[in-house]
């Protein structure tokens, strides 16, 4: 079964107020990131090339340091079918020091035969990670955090925010009982990527320690959130989530 990971999947830091696609060349290195704002984006969602649903990637500011990540995914033609499930995934998290420091996270998995929950709370003070519910035993225990530890939605608005021409990127991913590095290389120079009636100049965001599974970004300057996301499995394309439109929300 493959599985989605929005690992927005979305890095979002170019934020803008409101906003649909545009050309743009990518911020220069030395700019500092702007700050985050609250967004909604919405995808197409492909499998193997063909249309099999939508997803909703929202951020909203919930007051002071604290902010919450929502993404939802709902399949249709088959997609709920191929992952097994529909998902709903929400991230509270603190943005501060330019880290994004996640606080709790659940996760609810939907199908016809299926329902999962999972819930989880990093706990900073304690430098403890711990989740409940729907998992294997050996992921029911506690993770240590390390500074600059995030989930994977976290770390799609990292790598937005991260992204220069050339640059590697490095992120210790740690959800669901799991923790692991996940490493990015950002492309040289940005290419034109065609997402429905729209073009964008966009840099290629790739990972490259996943083995047979790729996870593919491209991050255009100016798009608070990846204009596509690929995932491909053993050199074959799979879960391909492409930009419809996004928005600033207050």
């Amino acid at each position: 079964m493959k599985r989605l990971l929005l690992t927005a999947a979305f890095a979002l830091a170019a934020w803008l107020p409101s906003g649909h696609a545009q050309d743009a060349a990518p911020a220069p290195d030395a700019a500092a990131p702007p700050a985050l704002q609250p967004f909604v984006a919405s995808y197409q969602a492909y499998n193997e090339g063909k249309l099999a649903g939508h997803a909703t990637m929202r951020v909203v500011h919930n007051g002071g340091a604290q902010w919450r990540a929502d993404l939802g995914i709902e399949g249709s033609r088959g997609f709920a079918g191929i992952l097994g499930l529909n998902i709903q995934q929400s991230t509270v998290f603190d943005d501060v020091g330019e880290q994004y420091r996640p606080l709790s996270q659940s996760t609810v998995r939907k199908g016809l035969f299926l329902g999962k929950k999972v819930l989880g709370v990093y706990d900073w003070n304690a430098r403890s990670a711990q989740w409940k519910g729907d998992l294997k035993k050996e992921r029911l225990k506690p993770i240590a955090l390390q500074d600059g530890d995030m989930n994977g939605l976290l770390i799609d608005l990292a790598i937005i925010r991260d992204a220069v021409p050339g640059k590697r990127l490095q992120y210790r991913f740690v959800e669901l009982g799991r923790a692991r590095d996940h490493i990015y290389e950002v492309a040289n120079e940005s290419e034109n990527v065609q997402v429905g009636e729209l073009s964008y100049a966009a840099l290629r965001v790739s990972r490259v320690n996943g083995g047979n599974d790729e996870t593919i970004f491209w991050v255009a300057d100016g798009v608070p959130t990846p204009v596509r996301i690929l995932q491909r499995e053993n050199g074959q394309d799979g879960i391909d989530l492409r930009l419809t439109e996004y928005q600033g929300v207050n």
